[in-house]
């Protein structure tokens, strides 16, 4: 799971983190806009209308919303948000002019066709949001026995390394290569709360 979703389950206190990847200190989101388009900076969005991934996706939502947020643009008053079921959703309503941006993240702006559908010279990217604390983790029942919770964790630690990283594609690349912790607090997801609270969700009251 990435970073929110991590948060707002072991939040819950029915699941464990098994094993969490530390974020990086690389911006996760950007909001991409066509090429031609007027929109040159975030502020030019007031008014527009921003499609975003999908209301529990951290880089096609959280961390763009904090983004939005930090350049003085708020949800549903000063711009419109739009779901698209995923990121793929969000590019193809840039892409038929039914939105002015699409929110994601800009790992997939990088990895191309088919995943990111324009070519160099298309697009643009407007904005750069804050590093995530946690990347993403592997998540368990607390009902684990120790033996098959030590299988999980190392087998996934042994996926996910340099060799493996043609063969993985985009669900390594943004994980191969951090530091990851096994049975990390859950006080490790803390810096989500904040975020979380500016798109309108608060961890605490979640059950």
């Amino acid at each position: 799971m990435s970073g929110f979703p991590s948060a707002l389950a072991v939040n819950t206190g029915k699941v464990d983190a098994l094993l969490a990847w530390e974020g990086s200190e690389d911006p996760v989101s950007t909001c991409v806009v066509l090429n031609d388009s007027p929109v040159q900076e975030l502020t030019d969005l007031e008014g527009k209308t921003v499609a975003f991934a999908d209301q529990a996706s951290s880089s096609g939502y959280f961390m763009p919303v904090h983004m939005l947020q930090e350049a003085g643009l708020e949800q549903g008053t000063d711009y419109e948000a739009i779901f698209a079921g995923g990121h793929e959703g969000s590019f193809a309503a840039l892409e038929q002019g039914q939105v002015d941006a699409a929110c994601t993240s800009i790992m997939l702006t990088e990895l191309g066709e088919p995943i990111f559908p324009f070519a160099d010279g298309e697009w643009r990217g407007v904005g750069e949001s804050a590093p995530m604390p946690v990347m993403g983790s592997v998540l368990g029942s607390p009902e684990l026995s120790d033996e098959k919770r030590t299988v999980i964790q190392d087998a996934i630690q042994a996926v996910f390394v340099e060799e493996n990283a043609e063969a993985l594609g985009a669900l390594g690349s943004g994980f191969i290569g951090l530091p990851v912790s096994v049975d990390p607090e859950p006080s490790v997801f803390d810096g989500f709360v904040e975020i979380a609270g500016i798109a309108g969700v608060k961890l605490e009251d979640l059950e």
